[in-house]
């Protein structure tokens, strides 16, 4: 194992029943807080007849009501804000899929929360103030570029804000600048591998040494082809908007887990179907608590992402719970002719064979009373534009080995390089259209 420097060794090495108690009291503030200032939160409490004092342990938190993105729909723009529109120093919003989108805000205070929690993750994967940070983040309104970037900075690293796109542009800054480590989604750092490849620039002359990648699920498969193809440690974080962004969890060395900043969030995992609290290591869909954050305030905010949770002490010290790399989300998961079926579990597959791309759609449709799965690949030209009798081979071979991790059959289609849509970086992974029929 690499040595691991640890940011903050106050918190992160805090032991159980210190990390608990901090929680237990930091809790108790942010639900007064919410319940003063925020009518969404003291009507929900209202409604099921409680008040903030009547938590006076953690588990008394599963009495509490969740938080969802039709909250924050229903109350948009600054209806969750906890303070006044004049202590709000910074706005940021996620896209939104269905109209609207999700408005967060933070306070001086909150900005300074957010870039040491960064610091802290980032710290974890390997970054030092030595390092060159090359942010390949869509700059704007999601908060992913500005949160790598005010982290990498906190630390001393320097950093570009190159924003995601202009791949070419990407290597050559990439070359010219000596960055060592890159920020962006793992679907996009597989599109530098393959851009770089054709350039016919061998990896091991490039100055990258660390890859932190995030904002959307990945499998272990195709961190090895990361890892292999760019030549560096490739480390997953986690994040989203309505919590605060990038810094919520992230990878040490170990990378046996996401290290949550349990000083500042509170994490359960809960049966999606029943919302009842799943015991620990129990997979279910993860809820979080924010208690540091003035701003925008999220109480048990159901984040539908599903993952486990080890309580155990890491390797590297850190007694920090740790968080699986999410296995897809719970409006994600799909039930094709009974069975449960993730969008990781197809990768896992993909990845593993030559000629496909790690950018994929799953197409759900309906004909009379029969789902319908179709795996749209993207693959590699000189598949697409193969003859016939090969691509049908192929075909049936990526059939199968899907069917065989499945168990249910499904159909392949093959499509051209960068033809599936992205958004802010990401793949658009379903498609369901049962809905509709």
């Amino acid at each position: 194992m690499q040595t691991n420097p640890i940011w903050d060794t106050q918190h992160e090495c805090m032991p159980r029943e210190e990390v608990e108690q901090l929680q237990l009291e930091r809790l108790q503030a942010t639900l007064n807080r919410a319940y003063k200032n925020v009518t969404c939160y003291r009507t929900k409490f209202n409604e099921l007849g409680i008040v903030p004092e009547d938590v006076t342990s953690l588990d008394g938190l599963s009495k509490l009501p969740f938080t969802t993105k039709e909250d924050l729909r229903l109350n948009y723009p600054y209806g969750m804000f906890a303070v006044p529109l004049r202590e709000v120093v910074r706005i940021h919003s996620s896209s939104g899929t269905t109209g609207k989108p999700t408005v967060v805000g933070y306070t001086k205070n909150d900005l300074k929360i957010w870039s040491n929690l960064v610091a802290r993750m980032m710290t974890a994967a390997g970054v030092t103030h030595d390092d060159v940070v090359q942010v390949a983040f869509g700059y704007g309104m999601f908060t992913g570029a500005f949160g790598l970037h005010y982290g990498s900075e906190l630390i001393g690293a320097a950093v570009i804000p190159m924003s995601g796109g202009n791949t070419d542009k990407q290597i050559m800054i990439m070359q010219d600048y000596r960055s060592s480590a890159l920020v962006c989604t793992p679907s996009y750092a597989i599109t530098l591998a393959d851009r770089i490849e054709k350039q016919g620039i061998d990896p091991k002359t490039l100055a990258l040494k660390v890859g932190l990648f995030g904002g959307e699920p990945w499998s272990e498969a195709m961190r090895r082809e990361i890892e292999s193809r760019l030549q560096i440690s490739a480390t997953d974080n986690y994040g989203l908007s309505e919590i605060i962004g990038p810094g919520v969890a992230g990878e040490c060395l170990c990378k046996n887990g996401m290290h949550i900043a349990e000083d500042a969030f509170i994490a359960e995992i809960i049966d999606p179907e029943t919302c009842q609290v799943l015991p620990p290591g129990s997979v279910g869909e993860l809820v979080l608590t924010t208690i540091c954050k003035e701003a925008f305030p999220m109480i048990r905010y159901r984040t539908r992402d599903i993952t486990s949770l080890d309580y155990t002490t890491c390797e590297c010290g850190r007694t920090m719970a740790r968080m699986r790399k999410t296995m897809g989300r719970s409006d994600d998961m799909l039930i094709i002719k009974g069975v449960n079926v993730f969008p990781s579990q197809i990768e896992e597959v993909l990845v593993a064979i030559e000629g496909c791309e790690p950018h994929y759609q799953l197409v759900v449709d309906r004909k009379g009373a029969l789902d319908i799965l179709e795996v749209c690949i993207e693959v590699r030209e000189n598949i697409f534009f193969d003859e016939m009798k090969k691509q049908r081979a192929f075909l049936d071979m990526v059939g199968k080995k899907i069917d065989s991790v499945l168990g249910v059959g499904v159909s392949v289609r093959l499509v051209e390089p960068n033809s599936i849509p992205r958004h802010e970086g990401k793949a658009e992974r379903v498609i369901d259209r049962r809905q509709n029929r």
